[in-house]
Parts: structure tokens; C-alpha cells; sequence
């Protein structure tokens, strides 16, 4: 899993599990659910004009309340019902702080012990110069780590 989404899911607590390649049968679910989704809601829109944003999503809502309190034709309950049984149960809050994206890149230490990122020199410990470190940066932050442990942390500056 690439390095950006792994951060993600962990920031989130959550697991991503992939549908297997080539196996559509994996996906079904997910696919019918969008089919009725788009005809349920999208199709019945589609002949209407909306003039503002909140307007089209008032009108969203109203049809997706009508889905979801739907009865199922061969089960028991609706959408709603299920989601209430199952999945509220399940949710947690979400984290105080949002996600940031991160990009990591390897960097060797100078022997001035700093290390190059995009342009920009950031001090690390003299201890590590010559050594290889992972960086990692956000919009606002640069991180270095040497073996797994932080050894640095930057605000991130552009000028």
C-alpha cells in the first residue's frame, strides 16, 4: 500500500481492504448500490435546474431520506435500519486534528548536518551526518527520522 494512503488509514483508524484484482464479483455490492443511487436520485434530478448549491443539496437529501427508509424487497428492514443496527454502533469520533498529506523522501545527511528538501536546509543532530535519513513533509512540517525514531522536526518555510 502506498506510504500516503497507509498514513491515512492509520490517522483514521480504519482498515483498507481492497477488492482483489479481477475478481468483479468482489465489487458487486459497491456497484449496485451506485446503480440505485444514480437512478434513484441522480435520474430523478437530472430534468431539474438547481441555481445554488444548497438548493440541489436540499433536494438530494430529500430523495436519499426516501432511499434509505425504503423497504428492502427480500430482506428485512431498510437501509436505515441496517445502518442504525450495525454501523452507528460501530463509528467512532473522528480525530481532533485533520489529515495532513504527507511526502516522504530519502536524504543524506551533510557534513554540515543538514539535510536538502526542496530546496531548503533543515539541521538534524551532528551525530548523524553522512547518514541516510527518511523525511517526511507536510504543507506545514518537516520530519526527519533515522532507524524509525523522529531525530527532527521543522516548520516548513517557502521563501
Amino acid at each position: 500500500m502506498a506510504t500516503s494512503y497507509q498514513d491515512l488509514a492509520e490517522h483514521y483508524q480504519v482498515a483498507v481492504v481492497p477488492a482483489r484484482v479481477r475478481k468483479p464479483q468482489d465489487k458487486a455490492k459497491v456497484e449496485s448500490a451506485v446503480q440505485v443511487v444514480n437512478c434513484w436520485i441522480l435520474a430523478r434530478l437530472s430534468a431539474q435546474t438547481f441555481f445554488t448549491l444548497p438548493a440541489l443539496s436540499k433536494a438530494i437529501l430529500s430523495l436519499l431520506d426516501c432511499l434509505n427508509s425504503k423497504p428492502f424487497q427480500k430482506l428485512q428492514g431498510s437501509r436505515r435500519s441496517l445502518f442504525e443496527e450495525l454501523d452507528k454502533p460501530a463509528l467512532k469520533t473522528l480525530p481532533a486534528e485533520r489529515y495532513q498529506y504527507a511526502e516522504r523522501k530519502e536524504a543524506l545527511v551533510h557534513i554540515d548536518y543538514h539535510v536538502s528538501v526542496e530546496g531548503h536546509y533543515h539541521s538534524v543532530p551532528y551525530q548523524l551526518a553522512k547518514k541516510q535519513l527518511s523525511v517526511r513533509f507536510t504543507q506545514n512540517t518537516i520530519e526527519c527520522f533515522y532507524q524509525g525514531k523522529r531525530v527532527a522536526r521543522h516548520q516548513r518555510l517557502y521563501q
